[in-house]
């Protein structure tokens, strides 16, 4: 899930370098927390928030394998 946030993450903003992301898993649920630079926030986030919409059904469509619950959360 990690790899696959940052890959989504990269392609999208003007620092790619700057993309960090972390992966904690409990016994249910994952949580991946994605960091990017101040300026590259609103092309992660997008308009009205489509785009992390967008990235969290992604990752929700892979995680249904592992029978786990995904929460992608995004920090400054």
């Amino acid at each position: 899930m990690k790899e696959l946030v940052e890959l989504i993450a990269r392609a999208l903003v003007d620092n790619p370098e700057s993309v960090e992301v972390n992966q904690v898993e409990g016994e249910q649920s994952i949580i991946i927390e994605l960091k990017v630079a101040p300026d590259d926030m609103g092309k992660v986030i997008g308009k009205q928030g489509r785009i992390a919409k967008a990235i969290r059904t992604i990752v929700k469509a892979a995680a249904t394998r592992d029978s786990k619950r995904v929460v992608v959360e995004i920090i400054e």
